[in-house]
């Protein structure tokens, strides 16, 4: 007689560290072996177990493929060779010539410029929503609608989307809702669960989380993750094995690191709040973060990034960031190090000061990506930088 009992599904920690990998048998390796070949041995007369890293079949691929597929409560998974490359192939496989995107406003610059430029060469109308604005979603959907694109957590002003809402919108109008959840990682959110049909990562931020890999992830159903397996074998968007190996290595800390990371930016946040050279504290843990609510409805942890205004407007911000001691001045995010960046010299680098401004990203802002260090040590270092 079979069991009545439900398998328990097993804890996050634990799906990062086993999920997708066969149990080793006696004599068999505990880590992942690295199985560095472009191509393998094929039966002759058939085309059946054709294996080539270009089609994302090969051994180190499919364990860390698994492995996400299974933190995100998708079908499946894809990894790409970055974040671009995985949301150009995840909405490619979605959209053709004639058909409409609907795009949060709010949206990483990259991805603006792949929307601007290159989509709508091909054909592709897109429009954009103030997500502050809920009537604009309805209002701007048309008949030739295919798909709602948002980020959330927001990059760098870290706004969070309320993705239960949008979700019945989608579904009432047969539209894919795709979802980049970079800054939040499947530990503090799994936007599937809200609803959304596509989740998309950089896994070069905290999938990875030690900033030498450069990597993207699409998850959602079987069916979908083939046809974006046939767009990334088209335009060569496949990544390497020893990527999928580190990102696979990687994983297996990745629910300690983010908590550690959860932790140490909720205190950053709450000390720089009380700071009276810092105007304003851009984090959604702080229940002065105008989506603090819904962060807490949607997330399990508020992530570590986070955004401060300084006082002075952009001759403070550079004399902060040249006072740093700790921090490091670099792009990226998501790593175990914590890393400071000023969006008017690299992401919004080509807008104008006003323009900047009007997004809600005036001179004397700055990104903070925190890491695992002890806080106490990065708040010393924000403290001396401020003096």
């Amino acid at each position: 007689m079979a069991s009545s009992k439900k398998q328990k599904t097993p804890a996050l920690s634990t799906i990062a560290v086993h999920g997708g990998s066969p149990r080793p048998e006696a004599g068999e390796p505990v880590a992942q072996p690295l199985v560095q070949s472009v191509n393998y041995v094929q039966h002759p007369n058939t085309a059946e177990g054709l294996r080539y890293t270009r089609y994302g079949n090969t051994p180190n691929e499919e364990v860390v493929q698994k492995r996400i597929a299974m933190l995100e409560g998708a079908e499946a998974a894809l990894v790409l060779s970055s974040g671009m490359g995985a949301t150009a192939c995840a909405l490619l496989a979605l959209l053709r010539p004639g058909d409409h995107l609907l795009s949060s406003s709010w949206i990483y610059g990259g991805t603006r410029k792949l929307f601007n430029e290159e989509f709508v060469q091909m054909g592709i109308e897109v429009s954009y929503a103030n997500p502050d604005e809920r009537r604009v979603w309805r209002n701007t959907i048309r008949q030739n609608t295919r798909v709602i694109f948002v980020e959330s957590p927001v990059n760098p002003t870290t706004r969070v989307i309320d993705l239960a809402q949008l979700a019945i919108l989608a579904k009432t109008q047969g539209v894919a809702l795709v979802v980049d959840s970079t800054l939040a990682s499947p530990i503090n959110s799994r936007p599937i669960s809200h609803g959304a049909d596509v989740v998309i990562h950089s896994a070069t931020k905290y999938l990875n989380g030690h900033h030498d890999v450069l990597a993207g992830v699409v998850a959602g159903t079987a069916s979908y993750i083939e046809e974006v397996r046939r767009k990334m074998i088209v335009w060569g968007q496949a990544p390497d094995p020893f990527a999928c190996w580190m990102l696979e290595r990687g994983l297996k800390t990745l629910d300690v690191r983010v908590s550690r990371i959860n932790e140490n930016a909720m205190k950053i946040a709450e000390w720089c709040e009380k700071r009276p050279e810092i105007g304003k504290v851009h984090y959604p843990g702080l229940a002065s973060h105008p989506d603090h609510s819904l962060a807490k409805k949607l997330m399990d942890g508020f992530g570590g990034l986070m955004s401060i205004e300084l006082s002075g407007g952009a001759a403070a911000a550079d004399r902060f960031i040249a006072r740093l001691k700790l921090i490091t001045h670099a792009s990226s995010l998501g790593g175990v190090d914590t890393l400071i960046v000023e969006p008017r010299y690299s992401s919004h680098a080509g807008m104008t000061s006003e323009e900047r401004a009007a997004i809600g990203i005036p001179d004397g802002f700055i990104r903070l990506s925190i890491g695992i260090e002890g806080a106490e040590d990065i708040i010393a270092d924000i403290a001396q930088a401020l003096q």
